[in-house]
């Protein structure tokens, strides 16, 4: 492991579609292509040191793409974690979800929920998938959450601090990412980690997901953050 790593990376895995399109194959085949990556990516993180990697698989706006693709993006985990989640077992990766599973197919749910529940004793990397995530709706999320405890007398207003509310996120007790990355050349964060980027360096790419190597990535860390992350 490499001294000095960022504790949290986060990714936009951005142009997968698109990537598929410009190649005369269906968006669904560049999400197929775009898991693979993920794959070479997760590879490359745990090689850099990195402790918590959050990827945006599914955002909540997502649901109104075409039928067949929403489709193709609900079954996708399922064909992911059935092959990989041996492998993360191994290499005693932690696997967390952010996001609201609750509209979610129940054989999608099921799978998500199964890595969770699987890989949660495990100590190494976290690599936390961003399903059905929206940062507005996180935020509100973790205001109904808090509002419910000041109803049930558990705490008062008086003790709601930003501490308090960011507890409350879908990402809990992960450490903000010290770096978000999106590729697919789009320059926004589109609803992502709205709070938790606050202070987050940025890095767009216009390199399209599938094509983002894990030399890329380790490079991307290194002009942002410094060479002191590759250097150990």
């Amino acid at each position: 492991m490499c001294k000095g790593s960022p504790a949290h990376v986060a990714i936009i895995m951005d142009g997968n579609g698109r990537w598929g399109k410009k190649r005369g194959i269906s968006r669904s085949e560049g999400h197929y292509a775009g898991s693979k990556r993920m794959e070479e990516i997760i590879d490359a993180s745990i090689e850099l040191g990195i402790n918590v990697l959050t990827l945006y698989a599914f955002s909540s706006e997502n649901w109104s793409r075409p039928h067949d693709e929403v489709k193709y993006l609900m079954d996708l985990p399922v064909r992911f974690f059935h092959k990989k989640l041996p492998e993360f077992m191994k290499r005693n990766i932690q696997i967390r979800i952010s996001g609201n599973l609750t509209p979610v197919p129940g054989k999608t749910r099921e799978v998500l929920e199964k890595a969770v529940t699987s890989t949660a004793n495990n100590t190494g990397m976290i690599v936390n998938f961003a399903f059905n995530y929206g940062g507005r709706g996180d935020i509100v999320h973790a205001a109904k959450m808090l509002m419910e405890e000041v109803r049930n007398g558990k705490i008062s207003e008086e003790d709601i601090t930003e501490k308090k509310l960011q507890q409350c996120l879908y990402t809990g007790d992960l450490p903000s990412p010290d770096m978000v990355i999106r590729t697919g050349g789009e320059r926004r964060l589109s609803n992502f980690l709205l709070w938790q980027s606050a202070e987050s360096e940025l890095y767009f790419s216009d390199v399209h997901f599938p094509d983002f190597t894990g030399e890329m990535f380790a490079k991307a860390i290194g002009q942002q953050l410094g060479k002191r992350y590759l250097s150990g």
